[in-house]
């Protein structure tokens, strides 16, 4: 395996109902149809993911696509009924249930929807919480709290209850508390989707603040296309129980793989997704000092538009590698690229 994956999922299957390990086993290439006919409800179908160090993956699917499955079983919260699980080379489904608990409690961190706070400790409590579990001495479980605390936000709020902190407050703990046990592994199960659309905004930033400084592998699932495109590395579409395309957002916007992709992200706004890179002219010659390739199009839309020629593009060294016309940006903004 690769050395810069850090988990990864090989033909991985959750069905429901009685004998499904024989069913697969007889049927390893069973198709929608055939699982639904033979009584079985197909939650995860030959899911095939690499997740690299240190990047944000986001799973997207509609209500009931699989994706929140899938990830249970990536952790082996559920017990996959066919398929392997690899993390950090390790074959989970080999582990013994010692070794899985163990890798739970130091190498996972999981942060989901409801915060699950215990409502009578304090922030502090509730964050040292996990290492106390893993038999941490008292003094050294609050002093890594408190580092954390501070890091999302909290200082100050250490002896608070969680019935008196707000939505996006609770949920910092929640961040905090799975952070505190410096976890190589990080699962986030749509823990933004309950709040307030501007409170949600300030969360969001709030993460890629703390992923710019700790370098964590995510898995992040969320039904937000806008929240998907803001966080993720790449994202992968799932769609009754299968994974129909993984790719960068700009990858799923340009080249959807199927219809249903390209349904699905209809409405994504282009010019934040789109790179100058992936629509310049190559070789050509332009005007200015140079726009960075990896720029979107929305943070140059109004120097291209408003220059009287063709603007040059650069890549990281400075090398000019082609240009950007007006009607290049316009076509953009107003949905004829798609």
């Amino acid at each position: 395996m690769a050395e810069n994956i850090k988990l990864a999922c090989r033909n991985v299957w959750k069905l429901y109902g009685p004998r499904a390990v024989e069913f697969l086993k007889a049927n390893p290439d069973a198709d929608l149809e055939r699982v639904k006919n033979a009584g079985f409800v197909p939650a995860v179908r030959g899911a095939n993911v690499d997740v690299r160090d240190g990047e944000i993956f986001v799973i997207m699917g509609l209500s009931g696509s699989g994706k929140s499955t899938l990830v249970r079983c990536m952790s082996r919260l559920i017990e996959p009924t066919a398929g392997e699980l690899f993390f950090e080379g390790q074959d989970l489904r080999k582990a013994s249930k010692k070794a899985l608990i163990d890798i739970r409690r130091h190498k996972m961190g999981m942060v989901f929807q409801h915060f699950a706070l215990l409502p009578h400790l304090t922030v502090l409590e509730n964050v040292a919480f996990p290492l106390t579990i893993q038999g941490q001495a008292k003094a050294a479980a609050d002093t890594r709290a408190r580092e954390v605390i501070e890091l999302v936000g909290l200082g100050g709020r250490e002896n608070y209850y969680p019935r008196e902190l707000s939505g996006g407050q609770q949920q910092r703990v929640g961040i905090a508390r799975s952070l505190a046990v410096e976890p190589e592994l990080w699962f986030l199960d749509e823990p933004f989707s309950a709040l307030d659309p501007l409170i949600r905004r300030e969360m969001q930033d709030e993460f890629m603040r703390l992923q710019a400084m700790l370098k964590k592998t995510i898995v992040f699932i969320t039904h937000d296309f806008d929240e998907a495109i803001r966080l993720a590395d790449r994202i992968a579409i799932m769609k009754d129980g299968a994974i129909i395309q993984v790719a960068t957002p700009e990858e799923l916007v340009m080249n959807p793989a199927s219809d249903y992709v390209e349904e699905f992200t209809r409405h994504v706004p282009r010019d934040k997704v789109i790179s100058v890179g992936a629509v310049m002219k190559k070789g050509a010659e332009g005007a200015g000092a140079g726009l960075p390739m990896a720029s979107k199009i929305a943070e140059i839309a109004e120097a291209v538009v408003m220059a009287d020629a063709p603007l040059k593009v650069v890549d990281a060294a400075g090398k000019a590698v082609g240009a950007i016309d007006r009607e290049t940006v316009i076509n953009i903004l107003i949905g004829r690229v798609r």
